[in-house]
């Protein structure tokens, strides 16, 4: 009995590819699908047989971006104890994707799509819970509205991404940096 042998095929993580593609668009918007590829360390044949085009690709990075949001959502429980500490709980867990939210952030094309735009809406409406409930415990500021304290949360944390991906803020310090930030200015004052 002859044996089949098949060839071997080098293993590609969708995730790493995603996230190369990811550290290049935020410096090079408009980089081509092979710059995409070469950021990635795979061909440009690679590239298209994961993602068809560059609005898939696109699609395909905002996706990932929600679910690990979603995820770190999840891991922070939100809607449990303090709010105070569950927004530290928060930036501890979705620090790690701030270049994902960054990026999600300034590529407007992407909320063309519903179930972008749905799926950012899901996120949003569970941090302005979030921050609706520190109102009604006498934790945050009353006068400003949860909605725009959550998007005051994610256009620091956009920030954040911004600065470590440049060199402008250490990763290590990128928590502390966000929470002080932020919290200094929703926590209410007697």
């Amino acid at each position: 009995m002859s044996q089949v042998i098949y060839p071997c095929r080098m293993a590609t993580d969708r995730d790493t590819v995603l996230l190369a593609a990811v550290g290049l668009l935020s410096r090079q918007p408009t980089a081509a699908m092979d710059e995409i590829a070469r950021a990635a360390g795979i061909s440009r044949a690679t590239l298209h047989r994961l993602f068809p085009g560059r609005d898939a690709l696109l699609h395909e990075i905002a996706t990932f971006a929600l679910q690990r949001m979603e995820a770190a959502l999840d891991t922070a429980a939100v809607d449990e104890g303090d709010p105070v500490e569950a927004v530290r709980r928060l930036a501890d867990a979705i620090i790690p994707d701030a270049e994902l939210v960054a990026f999600l952030s300034g590529e407007s094309k992407l909320f063309e799509d519903d179930t972008i735009t749905d799926g950012w809406d899901r996120i949003d409406a569970r941090v302005a819970a979030l921050f609706l409930r520190g109102q009604q415990s006498g934790a945050f500021r009353i006068e400003l509205p949860s909605s725009w304290l959550s998007e005051a949360f994610f256009a620091l944390l956009a920030g954040v991404g911004w600065a470590v991906q440049d060199g402008r803020l250490a990763v290590r310090d990128s928590t502390r940096a966000l929470t002080e930030l932020f919290l200094g200015g929703a926590v209410r004052r007697d």
